[in-house]
């Protein structure tokens, strides 16, 4: 088995903090959505994995049982409390497009935590459905007031948007296709 420490490049001695900050660092770095059309998204993805499980073998041993340990101190919670990979696996299809299987998998977990809360929200709106993508959003930011994500996606919905439309982590804040042709036609019926 390989050593998660030297997976993510930290020492066993090092902080909670410095392990969350390694692994941030390295899913940014390796993050499916950066190697889109790229030869070498098998590998990335691959790697991916092999991350999520490391920050999750580290977190099990050092008693957080979860990849954000209840609080997440940024945008790359990719599993969660006690889902284990499978909620990294959920977040992967809902950024591909795969819904059907997301909503299954999601569907059939047992523990309906802030993250389920979270991700069930993801693949609501990607599905067009706002009002349940609002309502699981704001619950799990409810569920972890101390998740930024959480929150930063809740406080996205309240303003009428969703700054993960196409992934996770990535563009917060950020205008995609979709904002820029809703803006250009209230522009056209303004201007008629």
């Amino acid at each position: 088995m390989t050593d998660p420490y030297k997976v993510l490049g930290v020492s066993p001695n090092a902080s909670d903090d410095e392990v969350k900050k390694a692994y941030r660092e390295q899913a940014r770095k390796y993050h499916p959505d950066s190697y889109h059309d790229n030869p070498l998204a098998d590998l990335a993805q691959e790697k991916m994995k092999a991350i999520n499980e490391a920050y999750d073998q580290i977190m099990r041993m050092r008693g957080g049982g979860s990849s954000n340990g209840g609080q997440s101190g940024g945008g790359y919670s990719y599993s969660s409390n006690g889902g284990g990979g499978q909620y990294a696996q959920i977040r992967m299809m809902i950024q591909s497009g795969n819904l059907q299987q997301a909503e299954q998998m999601l569907n059939a977990a047992q523990d309906r935590n802030a993250e389920w809360h979270f991700l069930m929200g993801s693949l609501c709106y990607r599905k067009g459905w706002l009002d349940q993508a609002r309502q699981h959003i704001h619950q799990a930011a409810s569920m972890e007031p101390g998740n930024r994500e959480y929150q930063m996606a809740a406080q996205q919905m309240n303003q009428g948007g969703f700054a993960y439309r196409g992934g996770f982590g990535g563009g917060e804040g950020g205008l995609d296709m979709c904002d820029c042709c809703t803006a250009l036609m209230c522009l056209n019926c303004m201007c008629r």
